[in-house]
């Protein structure tokens, strides 16, 4: 092997190859961990050029459309497809009956969801048959003449429905392995949690209050609607572009139903404008690979907004009944509690979203005695699973309202109160798991509370009155009389990554060489981008590991090991980890071959402790050995590499024992607020938030997740909820123009502090950041409410009727 010809640099300083030549200041590669770096498609995206699924286009492609139920529960009496394929312009329908292979259901956890509707449907919306048309009109208007004969069945919308001991079965058939743990068929999950005694303890409290509290459905209202293309390959299989959050659990579901290997089934990382969760589960993935392969050509889908309030999961409502007793000095004694969560007509994550619930069902406080139960019902109610929070945000709005409650009946201050009570590192979770890293629950409450408050009747100037200030801003409904200001204070704990003894792992591909005279690294994952960033966080991680400049993404596909799932505030940990192993794998085998090479003319080549920055190879005191690009030559050096985090365990079913999660992250939330008590409008004023991400990799990102959770947690508090018909199970307010979010009018300043308290499992010590400030933004939000106007409020969203005695 010969030696490359040294770069100019070194010929200039005039010093042999391979040998030092200078100290390095300031020369560290610019972007890495801990920057504020750019996104790659932040430009793109706020110039309107970025390219979301919904813009992809193929020359001959034919457009998809979905016919769905209009009706919640019935069974199936016809389909009659005929008038559908007469339509000019129509390539295919299909319904049940023609699906290729015997594989006609899917699910995450559960394969408990069919392709299309066979012998009843179950909810409202449910996909039914599926047509392929050259023009997306003909499409849609050949989906309507498909006749279907229903005869309706009663529906299941609640517990007393669901348990009834008459009750219709969801599923009749059902047969998986949870089964065996409920006490009814229409019980998807159910998980106790006991630790201590609870009668015992209840003996010793001086104060015990209790509650009931409904948490409504919550829609994730990502603003890029479901949409895919699928290509028909020249193998048999097909290639499928899809904005979605887990491409190989999406694979993984849709090979079976084609009757197809997995490696004849490709899938690439389209646009994704947003997913919240809500891509977590298949929409058209399956329908459009279908109708591709059924009619040779390839066949695109987009949901309309209508249709994708239908096509995708929603945030489980809850009824929740809490208990809590405490001494008079403010100790908690114990917890009583019992969470009914509404999984809707399919399981999805239910069993998922129970064990976070249950286990997180105290909050972040230290508590001998507990005893929680929670489920999740079968219902004909809209699906329910995936969304930011995931089972921790419905328990944070009620242990919460449990907390301002007890600390008004010992009259205590409700901060100090939470301060009193708050865990810390080495403090056991109702599932007897140690909390083994910072939990700085009490620094949070102070941090938040010790914040300038913000100035009173802001309205107020020498110009006037500036009504947007107001509650009901431009709408004139008050020039300040009536306003009362309240303020309010929650935290809340959630964990991180995957749990209950879910293998959770990624995958990293990392390759270096040398284009353009430059050492070049190129990442290759199949994480989803659904705007979270982390395409910006591993160019971070590449270049401070591998101390190069120019770091390329590859677009994220099937091509490379699984990343597992854009959720539970995994991305940064998992595939932040595993892209960090990959690249110090690279620059091992780097520094190896620089010592092959040049190792003979310096005995600093066989130090331990050479790194790579700057372009560089150097020595721990900073002494140049070599530019990287006369190091890597002609050659590539390229690793795939997996990372997995500490594993978990199974809660056991009878006690909810066990060490289930890996990581938990805490935020704390003061919300100041102004009501028109007159007509019950709320104007949001400040929502601060404390949180600890234990290192932020990229400081202004992180702030951006803490706003943007906390502005979810406030459309929850105050607005949003899907509006189910009890009596027919049917969605009231599929659109935009009724179910609303907030707007940038409805959102306060939001200041936030970051603490940084490395947890010494994760890779750079970080906690994952973007779940945590959607759960106790919602409970700060109602305090606040509940502190302008005196009244309970056990409900969220807290609409105008609720306070002015309307309801």
């Amino acid at each position: 092997m010969t030696s490359p010809e040294p770069s100019p640099a070194l010929r200039r300083e005039g010093a042999p190859l391979g040998a030092p030549t200078r100290i390095t200041q300031g020369a560290r590669t610019r972007g890495g961990v801990g920057e504020s770096a750019h996104r790659p498609d932040g430009t793109l995206k706020v110039t309107g050029e970025f390219a979301y699924a919904s813009d992809l286009w193929h020359e001959d492609m034919l457009w998809g459309q979905i016919l769905r139920s209009t009706v919640a529960h019935a069974e199936i009496l016809s389909v009659d497809t005929s008038k559908a394929l007469a339509t000019p312009g129509v390539h295919a329908v299909l319904t049940y009956d023609d699906l290729p292979a015997g594989v006609r259901h899917y699910g995450l956890e559960i394969r408990d969801t069919p392709v299309l509707a066979h012998g009843k449907v179950r909810h409202h919306g449910e996909p039914v048959a599926i047509v392929a048309a050259d023009h997306p009109e003909t499409a849609r208007r050949a989906a309507a003449r498909i006749e279907v004969g229903y005869r309706e069945l009663p529906v299941i919308t609640d517990e007393r429905s669901a348990l009834a001991p008459d009750a219709v079965l969801v599923h009749g058939d059902r047969d998986d392995d949870r089964l065996r743990h409920v006490p009814h068929p229409n019980i998807v999950h159910r998980q106790p949690i006991v630790r201590g005694d609870v009668e015992q303890a209840r003996g010793r409290a001086d104060v015990i209050v209790t509650g009931e509290y409904a948490f409504g459905m919550q829609d994730q209202a990502f603003l890029g609607p479901e949409s895919g293309l699928a290509v028909p390959e020249e193998d048999g299989g097909v290639h499928l572009y899809i904005a979605t959050q887990w491409l190989h659990s999406d694979l993984r579901q849709i090979a079976p139903v084609l009757g197809l290997p997995e490696d004849k089934v490709r899938m690439t990382l389209a646009g994704v404008g947003g997913a919240f969760g809500g891509r977590e589960d298949l929409s058209m993935q399956i329908h459009a690979c279908l109708l591709a392969l059924r009619t040779g050509r390839p066949v695109k889908m987009v949901y309309n907004r209508f249709e994708s309030f239908f096509g995708h999961v929603h945030r489980h409502p809850a009824k929740l009944s809490y208990e809590h007793g405490a001494t008079r000095d403010g100790r908690l004694t114990h917890v009583k509690c019992r969470i009914v969560l509404d999984g809707g007509a399919y399981a999805s994550t239910s069993p998922a979203v129970v064990g976070n619930a249950s286990s997180l069902g105290v909050g972040p406080y230290a508590v001998d005695a507990v005893d929680i139960e929670a489920l999740a019902l079968y219902t004909n109610n809209p699906p329910c699973g995936a969304m930011r929070g995931f089972g921790a945000v419905q328990a944070c709005f009620a242990y919460e309202a449990q907390m301002d409650r007890l600390a008004k009946a010992l009259g205590l201050d409700p901060v100090e109160f939470r301060q009193l009570n708050a865990m810390e590192q080495g403090t056991l979770m109702p599932t007897g798991q140690p909390v083994d890293s910072p939990a700085p629950v009490a620094e949070l409450l102070r941090r938040v509370k010790a914040l300038p408050m913000p100035p009173e009747r802001q309205w107020e100037s020498s110009e006037g009155v500036d009504v947007r200030q107001l509650p009901g801003g431009l709408s004139n409904t008050t020039h300040g009389e009536g306003v009362v200001r309240g303020v309010g204070y929650a935290v809340g704990i959630k964990n991180v990554g995957y749990s209950e003894g879910f293998d959770d792992y990624s995958t990293a591909r990392v390759r270096m060489e040398v284009v353009g005279g430059e050492p070049v690294a190129t990442v290759h994952t199949a994480m989803a981008e659904v705007g979270q960033g982390g395409v910006t966080v591993q160019a971070q991680i590449a270049r401070t590991e591998l101390g190069v400049a120019q770091v390329t993404i590859h677009p994220a596909d099937t091509r490379v090991g699984s990343a597992g799932s854009t959720s539970a505030s995994r991305q940064t940990y998992v595939t932040g980890g595993a892209v960090r192993h990959a690249c110090e794998r690279v620059r091992e085998q780097v520094v190896e071959l620089g010592r092959r090479r040049f190792g003979s003319r310096h005995p600093a080549w066989a130090s331990a402790g050479l790194r790579l920055e700057g372009g560089k190879v150097v020595t721990g005191a900073g002494e140049v050995l070599a530019d990287l690009a006369d190091v890597l030559g002609d050659e590539a050096v390229e690793v795939e590499q997996e990372w997995r985090h500490r594993p978990t365990e199974p809660f056991d079913p009878r006690t909810g024992q066990g060490n289930g999660h890996v990581q938990y992250s805490f935020a704390a939330h003061r919300a100041v607020v102004e009501v028109d008590t007159g007509l019950g409008l709320v104007k949001v004023v400040e929502l601060a938030c404390a949180q600890d991400v234990g290192k932020a990799l990229n400081p202004l990102a992180v702030v951006g997740q803490i706003q943007g959770g906390t502005v979810q947690g406030l459309g929850m508090a105050l607005m949003e909820e899907i509006v189910v018909d009890p009596r027919t199970a049917k969605v009231v307010n599929p659109s935009f123009t009724d179910y609303l979010i907030p707007t940038i009018l409805d959102t306060p300043a939001i200041p936030v502090e970051v603490l940084e308290l490395a947890d010494d499992h994760a890779p750079y010590g970080l906690r994952g950041a973007g779940e945590a400030p959607t759960l106790s933004s919602t409970p700060a939000v109602l305090a606040a409410i509940r502190d302008a106007t005196g009244l309970e409020l056990a409900r969220t969203p807290v609409r105008p009727e609720h306070l002015t005695g309307t309801a």
